[in-house]
């Protein structure tokens, strides 16, 4: 059935993405620009391990842009990409980092690299074709392998499972992972929603809406999720917000979220857009937006009260 339209505006970095070479300059001042905003925001800094809370769970989103021939060329290499992952492991004490765009490869390496007791769950994208084949999708060279969406976690995780969504008949398909993290007893959910004008048999047709009614629908009151939803807030004057769930906002609360009634938050994304998300219904305890300068996207911390 056909969806309503939705804006075709792309305000991220998923799909295969036309770069001119000043980005590369543009996104160096951005960067450069966020950091001195976030400097003067409470919680803005990087928080080291012994600041963090009694029972505290600290959960990052970050879009690596690690798949190089989605034009991510020109944001840094993999050794450069798998240091700001590790910086968000151990600077920022992310326990669990939820990653979009990521190659296996590179996600292996990371995991070796942190060391033991980090484990990884990973969710390959796939092209579907116009006669229904699936195709998965493989990073640039041989040795990262596929690209796709993973969980990385520094304690065992449990209850893995893909949760199934309205994904388009003909063109990308990213999806929605989700685990426990068996050591808190929580579970996270990491999604990569459908860009506007994706499916390339209907580019007219909307996903975001049941996508997002999807990863609400697999929450509760022990979950966190979000990742790159590749949408602006719900906020006023958005033409996006009717694709967002009634209680997306009200039976959870989002990591910048500063009131119930706040529909907002900080440039997770160099074009000047917040596409990155975590909510929970947990107590939050920390949130952080975080330049890595190896990806096109910020990344977002948040800690939430577990125990």
């Amino acid at each position: 059935m056909p969806r309503r339209p939705g804006i075709l505006t792309k305000v991220s970095a998923a799909a295969p993405r036309s770069r001119t070479p000043w980005l590369t300059l543009m996104a160096a001042a951005l960067v450069a620009l966020v950091v001195v905003t976030l400097s003067g925001r409470p919680g803005a800094t990087h928080a080291p391990l012994s600041d963090s809370v009694p029972g505290e769970l600290r959960i990052a989103t970050w879009n690596m842009c690690d798949v190089r021939q989605w034009n991510c060329q020109d944001t840094g290499s993999s050794r450069q990409k798998l240091q700001a992952l590790k910086r968000l492991a151990t600077v920022d004490g992310a326990q669990v980092i939820m990653l979009q765009e990521v190659c296996a490869g590179d996600l292996a390496s990371a995991r070796k690299e942190l060391g033991n007791g980090w484990r990884s769950t990973f969710r390959t994208y796939a092209y579907r074709d116009a006669r229904g084949r699936q195709t998965e999708v493989r990073c640039a060279e041989r040795r990262q392998g596929q690209a796709g969406l993973a969980i990385l976690a520094s304690s065992p995780l449990s209850r893995v499972a893909v949760v199934p969504s309205r994904q388009p008949a003909v063109g990308l398909r990213r999806g929605i992972l989700c685990a426990t993290v068996a050591s808190h007893g929580v579970q996270v959910c990491n999604a990569h929603l459908t860009l506007p004008g994706s499916d390339r048999a209907h580019p007219d047709w909307e996903y975001r809406d049941d996508q997002l009614s999807s990863l609400v629908g697999a929450a509760d009151s022990r979950t966190v999720f979000g990742g790159d939803l590749n949408s602006a807030p719900p906020s006023a004057g958005s033409q996006d917000s009717w694709i967002w769930p009634y209680d997306m906002y009200r039976g959870y609360r989002e990591c910048d979220q500063e009131t119930a009634s706040s529909r907002s938050g900080r440039v997770t994304h160099l074009t000047g857009h917040k596409v990155d998300y975590l909510f929970t219904a947990l107590p939050r305890t920390h949130c952080s937006v975080q330049a890595t300068a190896a990806s096109d996207h910020l990344a977002l911390v948040m800690g939430v009260r577990a125990g």
